[in-house]
């Protein structure tokens, strides 16, 4: 790479701290013009903060950012833009009120005596969007517009402002095959003219088709710069979840009776379900007494078959049947009647109400279950609340203390005594081990074992390869929003083989 153009971008030293974490530190990282830069890496990566560090959402609180080769220092986004560095970002920030036209000139429409001159704003946004090889009705409200056009109306507003820098964070989240076929032939068009793309995505067969380079960043740490055509998607993998795919070991994992798992009675049996922009249609039985593992990178599909299972959200494909009876699960209080609890990754936007003490929030979904007209006793509340914060070991054990003053594992043991007290016979777990300690960590893998010998089927979702392996009787492995393996956790199964998986789409 001793041959490349000069920088148009470069950032040396990056660091960014926030109360109590360290974001980002001593981060490089370049764009050259003309190019497709993927910036890879999992969940809290650093790929957001690097993003609003350059666009001067955050301050930086060490290291340099040279556009040209002259340092900047940006007050905020506006002022990024005004030097050429633009964001479109996964959700679409235009007005759909308003006519594509309006929404791509908002702002410089141009003028005579004070007045728009409508006819020329139409007739430039016309041709911006020619420029991309679209043709869309200009003076069609937004709002009539699919998704795909959307982000390209956002691009050639970005386009428009004389954007050297363009950077497209999750553009194709939500778009089918066709539409990001679309997009593809306009960052290509883009390239060409010379304007580098900083493209952000979680489908590593995207990734490969569109990029150049990629910068993967791991814990807030550089973990290297690479040519696309010359890392593999197994080392990409490895790189992003901070193991070498030749340091992986098998697992001394407990024996884990398969054959008795699957002669067990299926609990929930989900038929082609699935839903579009969401997950693409999966079949998954699980059996009573059985833990199903969900293994895939961030954004490949685990959370969104979650949601479907519990009504979050509402599949438009397939069939699912719970106890062998088929249902329709339109919300989550359908998903609880029919004996399914969920824990979400997110404890603290989804799962806990900080404000609320220990005690409220355990009984929150026996008392909904009720109804509000049949509060639960004050004794029967002490004495279910009191034999989950033994069991759980949840500290300090006062259940009169605010549950935004305990720990993180301790929040989540809370979460889970939530729904064990309720005795579901399908427990969803997405995450629930991320971001606690080590301790708090093992007695929930610990607790999951047991409930599973108690005969409850559990789905346990999470990033850490090993821990799927070490609690799972089969693993699903989804890539790209697709369920493309389902695994018995045998002797043969290991994490090289679920990160094998994953890379190859379930094609090796």
């Amino acid at each position: 790479m001793d041959d490349a153009p000069a920088p148009i971008l470069r950032m040396r030293g990056i660091c960014k701290e926030f109360p109590g974490v360290r974001a980002l530190s001593d981060v490089d990282f370049r764009l050259l013009p003309g190019e497709v830069h993927a910036l890879m890496g999992e969940n809290g990566a650093g790929k957001s903060t690097l993003i609003k560090v350059l666009t001067g959402v955050h301050a930086v609180d060490g290291g340099e950012i040279t556009l040209d080769g002259a340092p900047v220092s940006f007050s905020g986004p506006l002022a990024a833009q005004q030097a050429g560095i633009s964001t479109v970002y996964q959700e679409v920030n235009l007005c759909p009120n308003l006519s594509v036209a309006e929404n791509i000139l908002i702002g410089r429409e141009p003028r005579r005596l004070g007045r728009i001159r409508w006819k020329e704003v139409r007739r430039r946004a016309a041709g911006l969007l020619a420029r991309l090889e679209l043709d869309v009705d200009v003076s069609a409200p937004l709002s009539s517009c699919s998704l795909a056009v959307q982000q390209m109306v956002a691009i050639a507003r970005a386009v428009d402002v004389s954007a050297r820098v363009l950077i497209l964070d999750e553009p194709t989240s939500s778009l089918d095959a066709g539409e990001v076929e679309q997009l593809f032939r306009v960052m290509r068009r883009l390239k060409a003219e010379g304007i580098a793309i900083l493209f952000v995505s979680h489908f590593l067969d995207q990734i490969y088709e569109i990029a150049d380079r990629m910068t993967i960043l791991r814990d807030g740490r550089l973990v290297g710069e690479y040519l696309t055509s010359e890392l593999g998607q197994v080392e990409l993998v490895g790189k992003m979840i901070g193991k070498e795919l030749k340091d992986l070991e098998t697992l001394e994992n407990a024996p884990k009776d398969i054959a008795a798992a699957e002669r067990s009675r299926p609990f929930a049996e989900a038929r082609s379900l699935g839903r579009p922009g969401s997950v693409e249609p999966f079949t998954l039985t699980i059996h009573e007494g059985e833990v199903v593992g969900l293994a895939g990178l961030l954004g490949s599909g685990r959370t969104e078959i979650a949601r479907l299972l519990f009504g979050a959200d509402h599949a438009t494909t397939g069939e699912l049947s719970v106890g062998g009876t088929p249902v329709t699960l339109r919300t989550p209080r359908a998903a609880t009647n029919h004996g399914i609890a969920f824990c979400s990754e997110n404890r603290r936007a989804e799962g806990l109400i900080p404000d609320l003490s220990v005690r409220e929030n355990i009984i929150l979904a026996l008392q909904a279950a009720r109804g509000w007209a049949r509060p639960i006793p004050r004794r029967t509340q002490d004495e279910l609340v009191d034999k989950y914060i033994d069991a759980l070991k949840i500290r300090p054990a006062d259940p009169d203390r605010p549950v935004k003053n305990l720990s993180g594992g301790n929040q989540q043991k809370v979460l889970l005594a939530r729904w064990l007290i309720v005795e579901p016979k399908l427990l969803i777990l997405d995450e629930p081990t991320r971001g606690i300690d080590v301790g708090a960590k093992a007695e929930i893998q610990r607790l999951v074992v047991e409930l599973s010998d108690g005969g409850m089927a559990v789905l346990f979702i999470s990033a850490e390869l090993e821990e799927v392996l070490r609690l799972s009787h089969k693993v699903g492995v989804l890539r790209d929003r697709r369920l493309v393996a389902e695994l018995p956790n045998d002797d043969h199964l290991t994490t090289g083989v679920l990160m094998e998986t994953i890379a190859s789409g379930g094609r090796s």
